[in-house]
């Protein structure tokens, strides 16, 4: 018998949820079944060609040594400009942290201001590895509602109430994982002017999908605030805008006062993010912009086949995301719970989503349906969806 004893705040992790169903649908189509996979939250599209091109050219003439713990120089000057023309705001270059992937943003974020005794909000129904990281980093998970009743966006004074003096970190996404949503301009006005009379809480924007934002929907960055410059940190990166998902890239824009304490971890956890990577991040942000416009018109396209079709089924009605490419359907009338209906749609009706208990508590009566997929899939689905769930309600 083994005497090895876990740390309990690794032990304790949940793996997310959206991974855990990939593997499952990847085994039963290796088995032949058809399966549909609408769980998986990436882009069914390529990279652009001239960002393959880029890091095509770095795998076979470098250089492939070690670059800066915080990303190649080029690379960050190209990300502090980006951002700062974008968003009409100063963003110092020795601001921009290189890192591999989204996440990694969010857990040095929670390592930073994490710690016993500490407290740190995020949003319920979101994205599993905020609450994640906020256990390994020994603080107190503390959710805060996102509504259907207010398109998926959040009530600014309802947040602001939770703050306590153990507050030291707010996770905002927008727009969202799991929902879709994007919270309204006015309602972020609302939390940034609350948030100056807190100075001792740090606010990490979780803007990965900003760049899929549909057309009638608000978006503000939190960067815009200059009550708030000094604390937040902006988390954005490649995955989700040029569909490079599996090569790990990602950015934080931090306050210039925490930049040494990431390079720090930095240096114990992964040294610097592999090179060819990062040539192909800065082709990337570089080059033409055009394919993003496309695959934001596609999913719009999409989008809007999904909402008619849930809306069609018995019990089921879904708000229209403003941005991403989730939709999060209310499954409350089919009388059929979440995991149960997510479990049967795959067994049954061969079409994998996400149940929305994943996401927190107040994901329980919803399922998440990525729909970034070609359209004569997601019609094949939504045809099963609809045929399983009229012959249950």
């Amino acid at each position: 018998m083994s005497h090895l004893k876990l740390n309990p705040a690794v032990a304790s992790l949940e793996e997310e949820g959206a991974f855990f169903v990939l593997d499952k649908a990847l085994k039963m189509k290796a088995e032949g079944r058809p399966v549909i996979n609408l769980g998986i939250g990436q882009p069914d599209f390529s990279p652009p060609a001239h960002v393959l091109d880029a890091g095509l050219r770095a795998v076979r003439d470098g250089p492939h040594g070690y670059t800066s713990p915080v990303g190649m120089p080029s690379l960050r000057d190209a990300v502090a400009s980006s951002v700062a023309t974008r968003y009409d705001v100063p963003v110092e270059a020795d601001r921009v942290v290189i890192v591999p992937g989204g996440k990694v943003t969010i857990f040095f974020a929670c390592m930073v201001f994490g710690g016993a005794g500490t407290e740190i909000l995020y949003p319920d129904p979101g994205f599993p590895p905020y609450r994640e990281a906020i256990k390994a980093a020994s603080a107190g998970p503390v959710p805060y509602a996102i509504r259907e009743d207010r398109n998926f966006g959040f009530d600014a004074d309802e947040v602001l109430s939770q703050i306590t003096p153990a507050t030291r970190l707010i996770i905002i996404n927008s727009p969202a994982n799991p929902t879709g949503g994007v919270v309204e301009t006015g309602e972020l006005d609302r939390l940034a002017k609350g948030l100056e009379a807190h100075p001792q809480v740090a606010i990490l924007s979780d803007e990965i999908y900003s760049h899929l934002v549909f057309e009638g929907s608000g978006f503000r960055s939190l960067l815009q605030f200059p009550a708030l410059a000094d604390r937040v940190i902006l988390l954005d990166g490649w995955s989700k805008t040029f569909a490079m998902t599996g090569w790990r890239l990602g950015y934080g824009i931090w306050p210039a006062q925490l930049v040494d304490a990431v390079r720090g971890l930095i240096t114990v956890d992964h040294s610097c993010v592999n090179v060819a990577a990062q040539f192909a991040g800065l082709a990337a942000i570089e080059g033409p912009m055009d394919e993003i416009d496309r695959m934001r018109a596609t999913f719009a396209q999409r989008r809007d086949v999904v909402v008619a079709g849930l809306n069609s089924m018995p019990g089921v009605t879904c708000r229209v995301p403003g941005g991403a490419f989730y939709a999060f359907p209310n499954i409350t009338g089919t009388g059929i719970g979440s995991k149960q209906l997510a479990d049967r749609l795959l067994m049954e009706a061969n079409v994998a989503l996400i149940p929305g208990d994943s996401f927190g508590n107040n994901g329980k009566g919803y399922l998440r349906l990525s729909y970034a997929a070609g359209l004569d899939e997601i019609e094949e689905a939504l045809a099963r969806m609809h045929g399983l769930i009229s012959a249950s309600v």
